[in-house]
């Protein structure tokens, strides 16, 4: 049965997400700050999040971080001004548990449902419907737009009150950034020691740390000059500094996540928070000649 959404947020993600629900037979609106990333997509395009809202009974949102998320939500034009009551928003940005609680009260104040849940994948996955989506908040509101989540996501899970969805994100991503670190640190070691990057990346890729994530960062790590960005060090270092602050406010030691967080930070001093995220290892190749990384 097609549904009415809103996509508020037309980054790779969101584009992605946009073109699919629309190929599955959806209405969808979508709108971004900037407009000509909306437009490009050939769907209707609202001129703000508000009037987004006013015509959908599932708004999505996918934004880049805290602050953009906290803006499109408030304000005239927003997404709290153009709300339908009853209506659900599925926020997929990755962002701090405190805030999709603040935004969750204010949804309710409208008459809807708000439902935190970011996904683990990268834009293939959306192309797929393969997604993992993450969810905190109503299980009613969850039922509600469980059938048009599921032409994203092939595995949905509720993990509880608002803001588990949140939280659960920043557990998988603190482990996807330790992953992606050891993986950096282990091409360059076989790399110095005289074994070719490609045949060393074939053995992780058919060894015990064969996880997805290495699977599909292949080419980031072969071409990277040839492979369109999908994980920029820039929202790597947000992700980090979101896990310290949860880490901090809930006691649990985070001994690797700071160290990589103090690798990333370099990264981006260095000026390659624009790169993707497998730019570590370039990182890691010029502080190891001596010099610095070009951005």
């Amino acid at each position: 049965m097609s549904a009415a959404v809103a996509l508020i947020g037309t980054g790779r993600m969101g584009a992605a997400m946009a073109t699919r629900l629309a190929g599955a037979g959806h209405r969808v609106t979508v709108h971004n700050r900037t407009r000509s990333r909306a437009d490009r997509l050939g769907l209707d395009v609202a001129a703000t999040a508000a009037q987004a809202a006013q015509v959908a009974d599932l708004v999505l949102v996918s934004l880049a971080d805290d602050a953009a998320v906290v803006s499109t939500y408030r304000g005239d034009d927003g997404i709290l001004a153009g709300l339908r009551p009853g209506a659900v928003v599925v926020d997929t940005s990755t962002v701090h548990p405190d805030t999709v609680r603040e935004l969750g009260a204010a949804v309710r104040a409208q008459g809807g449902a708000l439902l935190d849940a970011p996904v683990s994948g990268s834009v293939p996955l959306v192309q797929r419907g393969e997604l993992t989506m993450l969810v905190g908040g109503s299980a009613a509101a969850l039922a509600q737009v469980r059938d048009v989540l599921a032409v994203l996501a092939r595995q949905i899970f509720h993990l509880g009150d608002q803001g588990t969805g949140a939280t659960m994100k920043l557990a998988v991503n603190a482990v996807v950034h330790g992953l992606n670190q050891a993986l950096a640190e282990g091409v360059v070691l076989a790399e110095r020691a005289g074994i070719d990057r490609a045949a060393a990346y074939d053995v992780f890729a058919a060894s015990a740390v064969a996880a997805p994530f290495v699977l599909y960062k292949r080419d980031a790590y072969l071409r990277p000059d040839e492979t369109p960005v999908a994980f920029a060090l820039d929202l790597v270092a947000k992700d980090l500094r979101l896990i310290g602050e949860l880490a901090q406010a809930v006691g649990a030691p985070m001994e690797q996540s700071e160290a990589n967080r103090a690798v990333v930070d370099r990264a981006v001093d260095a000026g390659l928070g624009g790169r993707d995220m497998s730019a570590i290892a370039d990182l890691l190749r010029r502080t190891a000649d001596g010099g610095q990384p070009s951005p």
